[in-house]
C-alpha cells in the first residue's frame, strides 16, 4: 500500500518538473524570443551611378515567441523600415536600399533585439556608364552594365534618323543607312544664289551681277527685273585721283576735273582719317599703327611650301600648320575672333603644308601623300591618299606605283569639295623622264573618282576651277593650256553607282578625264593662272578667253625699267577687264644686273582688251629702304591691298598694309612693332598675318576698312581657302 502511493507522488513530481520553462522573459507565458539573419552578406552587385537598388534580408525567429528587431546601417545603404516584427517560429523581412555612386563600397547592417545582436555585411559596386555614341547612322548604342562596354545594334528599317548631311531631312533607316529627302533651299528670290552645304545646311549669297565695263556703273540685282546697271555715286573715283586732276564719276560718266579745296583725295583707313585737297596738295592727318583685332601665340613656327599658303580661311576659321621644337607638328584652327578651335597633331609628328580648305575638310600635303582633316571638332584625320598614281587604272582598284609630287597651285577644289590634283613622278631612281596625270579625289574619303591619261613631262603647273564649266590646266614646260570637265555620278536608291562621270564603266570604276587644248597655248610662261568672267590670265604673259580665243600678250616692255615678272600672285578684276601682276624691277636700262639695294617690287595693271599697261606703282613701303613683298589681294572699289615690309638701318624689319588704286598708293598703315612676316591672307574685312615679334610667333588679324573681293581670282591661291576656284 505504501509503495503504490509512493509511485503516484513520484509520477506527479516528474510531470511538474518537465512542464517548467525557467528564465524566459515576461508576458510570453514562459516561451523563448530570439532571431537570426538568414544571410551573412547582402551583395547588391553592379549598379548604375545615380540609381537605387533594393534587396531583402530574411530574419528567422529562433523561438516560439515573436520578437521586434531594430535595423540600423549607414549611407550609401539605407533601411526602408527600421523596426521589423518577426513572428514566433516564423520569419520577417528587412528591406535595404543601395544608392550607387561610381566606386565599390562596403557597409554593415546591425540588427538588435533585446540582448541579441547580429551583423550583416553589405556590398555594392557603383558603375559610371560610358557615353555611348553610335559609330554610324541607323545604329543604337547602349551601355551594358555587366560588361562595362557599349553595345551597338542596328535600328529597324523605317526608324526615324538624322542624316549625316544637312542637305537631307526626314531621314528613315534603310538597310542600315539613313536615307533622307533632299532639302529645299530655294527662297524664291532671283537676287540670291541658294545652295546647300552638307555641314551648314542652306546657304544663301547675293547674286553677283556682271561687272560693267563702264567704271561709273555698277551691277545691282532687282527682285523683279534681275541684274541691271545703275550709276555709281557722284564723285566716285573712276581713275587716278590727285589734287591737281581727278577722274571721277558724274551721272554715270567718267570725267576729269580739277578738285577744289576740301575734295577727298585719299579715303580713310583703319589707322588714318581721310585726306583732303588744300592748295593743290593732298593733306592727310598723321597715321598711327594698325590695331589688331586679336593676337594669339602659335606655340611654334608656321610652315608652308615655297609659294604655298601659310594661312587659310574658310567658314570664319583660320588654319595654320605649326611645328614646335620638341612637340612635333600640328594643324591649328582658330576662329576669326582669335579663339583656338583645336590643335590636331600629325600622326608621325612631321611637317605638313596647307593646300586648301572647305567644309569637307582641310587638305594638306604630307610626304608622298595628301591628307584631309576635319574642319570642326578635334580636327581628326579624315583620309590619307598616297600619291603613287603611276600604275592607276580605270578598274576601280587601288592605285599603286612610284610616289609622286604635287603642291600649291596643282591642287584645286570643286564646289562639292572634291580634290583635283596634278601629280608628277619619275622612275624608281628619281630621275628623268618625268610623267604626270590629273586626278579627282572624293571629298569624303580621298578615293580616286576620275583621272586623266599619263602624260610626258612634269613639274610646276597651275589649276583653276570654274564652278559653272570645269577645270583649266596650264603646264609651263610645254606651254599647254587645256580644259577638262566632269559631271557628278548618278547613284541608285540602293546606294549603287548607275553611271559614273566621264568614260567610267557602269561597275563603279574610275572615270577618265580628257583634255581639250585651248588655242595655241602660252609657251615659256611662269607657273601662274588666274580666272574671272570667262577670261584667263596665263603665265604672267597673256590673256586668253576660256573658249580658246585669241591670245592678248601683256606689254611688259612698256616703260624704261628692267622688269622680271613674279609668277604669283596674279589677280583678275571680277569683270575680267583688268589683270594685275608683280615684278622685280630696277632702273637699269643697259641690261646689267640689279644689286640687292636697287631691286624694287612693282605692281603693274594691264587691260585684258589689248594687254597694254594701265598703271605701275612701287609697292615697297619706303622709297629709300630695301624691303620684301608678302601678299596682295583685290579689295572693293578697284583697290589692291598689299602687305610688304622694309628693312630698317638697324637690320630689323617693319611691315605695312597698303592700299593702291589706279596706280596711286592711297594710304599705308604700319603693323605694330618690329616683326618678321611668315605669310598672310586677306579674308572678308580682315588681314590675317603669321608673324614673329620679340622671338615669339603669333597669329594676328587687322581690319581692312573694306572687304576683299569674293569674285574672280582675288588673290594668290584663288580664295582665302586656297581653293583655286572662281566664284561666278
Amino acid at each position: 500500500m505504501f509503495r503504490a502511493r509512493a509511485r503516484w507522488w513520484l509520477l506527479l513530481l516528474l510531470v511538474l518538473v518537465g512542464g517548467c520553462r525557467c528564465g524566459d522573459g515576461p508576458n510570453v507565458g514562459g516561451a523563448s524570443a530570439s532571431f537570426r539573419p538568414q544571410q551573412e552578406v547582402v551583395d547588391f552587385g553592379r549598379v548604375l551611378e545615380g540609381t537605387q537598388v533594393r534587396r531583402s534580408l530574411t530574419l528567422v525567429a529562433t523561438g516560439r515567441a515573436g520578437v521586434t528587431v531594430d535595423a540600423v546601417t549607414d549611407a550609401p545603404f539605407f533601411v526602408v523600415v527600421s523596426q521589423i516584427v518577426v513572428g514566433g517560429s516564423g520569419t520577417g523581412t528587412v528591406d535595404i536600399l543601395f544608392s550607387a555612386g561610381s566606386t565599390p563600397v562596403e557597409g554593415e547592417l546591425v540588427l538588435t533585439a533585446g540582448r541579441t545582436t547580429a551583423k550583416v555585411k553589405l556590398t555594392g559596386v557603383g558603375v559610371r556608364p560610358l557615353p555611348c555614341v553610335p559609330q554610324g547612322e541607323c545604329r543604337d548604342s547602349r551601355f551594358d552594365l555587366e560588361s562595362g562596354l557599349c553595345i551597338e545594334s542596328p535600328q529597324e528599317d523605317g526608324a526615324s534618323c538624322i542624316p549625316s548631311s544637312r542637305c537631307q531631312e526626314n531621314g528613315r533607316c534603310q538597310a542600315g543607312v539613313c536615307v533622307g529627302q533632299p532639302r529645299t533651299c530655294n527662297d524664291d528670290n532671283p537676287c540670291t544664289v541658294d545652295s546647300c552645304s552638307p555641314t551648314q545646311g542652306c546657304v544663301t549669297a547675293n547674286v553677283a551681277c556682271p561687272v560693267p565695263s563702264n567704271p561709273c556703273k555698277v551691277g545691282v540685282c532687282d527682285r523683279n527685273s534681275g541684274c541691271q546697271e545703275v550709276d555709281v555715286a557722284d564723285f566716285s573715283p573712276c581713275g587716278a585721283v590727285s589734287c591737281k586732276a581727278a577722274q571721277v564719276c558724274f551721272s554715270g560718266t567718267c570725267q576729269s576735273v580739277t578738285p577744289p579745296d576740301g575734295f577727298v583725295c585719299a579715303p580713310a583707313t583703319p589707322c588714318q582719317d581721310e585726306g583732303t585737297c588744300s592748295a593743290g596738295e593732298c593733306m592727310r592727318p598723321d597715321a598711327g599703327d594698325l590695331e589688331s583685332v586679336f593676337s594669339a601665340e602659335l606655340g611654334g613656327m608656321p610652315v608652308a611650301e615655297d609659294g604655298g599658303p601659310v594661312l587659310l580661311v574658310d567658314d570664319e576659321t583660320v588654319y595654320v600648320s605649326v611645328c614646335g621644337e620638341d612637340a612635333g607638328c600640328w594643324l591649328a584652327a582658330y576662329t576669326e575672333s582669335g579663339l583656338l578651335r583645336y590643335e590636331s597633331p600629325y600622326d608621325d609628328g612631321g611637317a605638313r603644308t596647307l593646300l586648301a580648305a572647305s567644309d569637307a575638310g582641310v587638305v594638306v600635303l604630307a610626304p608622298e601623300a595628301l591628307e584631309a582633316y576635319a574642319p570642326r571638332g578635334v580636327g581628326e584625320l579624315r583620309w590619307r591618299t598616297s600619291l603613287a598614281f603611276a600604275d592607276a587604272a580605270l578598274d576601280g582598284g587601288t592605285p599603286e606605283g612610284v610616289p609622286g609630287t604635287t603642291g600649291a597651285g596643282r591642287v584645286a577644289l570643286t564646289k562639292e569639295g572634291d580634290v583635283l590634283t596634278y601629280v608628277t613622278w619619275s622612275d624608281d631612281a628619281g630621275t628623268e623622264p618625268l610623267r604626270s596625270r590629273l586626278m579627282l579625289l572624293s571629298a569624303d574619303a580621298g578615293v580616286p573618282l576620275a583621272m586623266g591619261p599619263e602624260e610626258d613631262g612634269g613639274g610646276e603647273a597651275r589649276l583653276a576651277v570654274d564652278d559653272a564649266r570645269g577645270a583649266y590646266l596650264y603646264t609651263p614646260w610645254d606651254g599647254r593650256l587645256a580644259f577638262t570637265d566632269w559631271a557628278p555620278p548618278e547613284v541608285s536608291t540602293d546606294g549603287g553607282t548607275l553611271m559614273a562621270f566621264g568614260d567610267a564603266s557602269v561597275d563603279g570604276g574610275i572615270a577618265s578625264l580628257s583634255f581639250e587644248p585651248l588655242g595655241a597655248g602660252v609657251p615659256g610662261g611662269a607657273p601662274s593662272l588666274a580666272l574671272a568672267s570667262g577670261r584667263l590670265l596665263v603665265g604672267t604673259q597673256a590673256f586668253v578667253d576660256t573658249d580658246g580665243g585669241t591670245l592678248t600678250a601683256l606689254d611688259w616692255d612698256a616703260g624704261t625699267r628692267m622688269l622680271s615678272a613674279l609668277a604669283e600672285p596674279v589677280l583678275m578684276s571680277p569683270g575680267g577687264t583688268t589683270g594685275h601682276a608683280f615684278a622685280f624691277a630696277c632702273d637699269h636700262t643697259d641690261g646689267t644686273p640689279c644689286a640687292g639695294a636697287e631691286l624694287r617690287t612693282v605692281l603693274r595693271s594691264f587691260s585684258s582688251d589689248d594687254g597694254h599697261v594701265l598703271s605701275e606703282v612701287d609697292v615697297l613701303p619706303s622709297p629709300l629702304l630695301p624691303g620684301a613683298f608678302h601678299e596682295a589681294a583685290l579689295l572693293e572699289r578697284n583697290t589692291v591691298g598689299v602687305l610688304a615690309d622694309a628693312e630698317l638701318p638697324n637690320g630689323q624689319r617693319q611691315a605695312w598694309l597698303e592700299w593702291i588704286a589706279f596706280g596711286n598708293k592711297l594710304n599705308q598703315c604700319s603693323l605694330p612693332g618690329r616683326v618678321e612676316v611668315a605669310g598672310a591672307v586677306f579674308a572678308g574685312d580682315l588681314l590675317h598675318v603669321a608673324l614673329r615679334r620679340d622671338g615669339v610667333w603669333f597669329l594676328e588679324s587687322f581690319p581692312l576698312g573694306g572687304r576683299t573681293e569674293a569674285r574672280g581670282w582675288p588673290q594668290r591661291n584663288g580664295s582665302p581657302a586656297g581653293a583655286r576656284r572662281t566664284v561666278p
